[in-house]
């Protein structure tokens, strides 16, 4: 396995547990109650954000392949998958009242 390929998958991992870390959106404007919308919108901008640059490292090294629903599907799947830890952290181990 690559560095580079290594480096995606820890890149991944720590971008689907980000929403779910800090109360900022985007990690700019600090609210006081993050809702669950702004979380799975900041989700979906870091996965795509992720698959260009996926797609600009397979450029580097190979033709870029062309890919079919499926393939966007099962890397959803394995994002949100990725984003568990993060989500159980967020929603089930804090402590009530805060």
């Amino acid at each position: 396995m690559e560095v580079s390929v290594i480096v995606l998958l820890l890149l991944a991992f720590v971008a689907a547990n980000l929403p779910f870390m800090t109360r900022r959106v985007a990690g700019i404007w600090q609210v006081a109650n993050k809702h669950f919308g702004w979380q799975l919108l900041e989700l979906v901008a870091l996965y795509l954000l992720l698959g260009v640059l996926a797609q600009l490292l397979e450029g580097r090294h190979s033709p870029v392949h062309v890919q079919k629903w499926q393939f966007y599907i099962t890397t959803l799947a394995l994002f949100l998958v990725f984003a568990f830890p993060g989500f159980i952290g967020r929603y089930f181990w804090k402590k009530r009242g805060i």
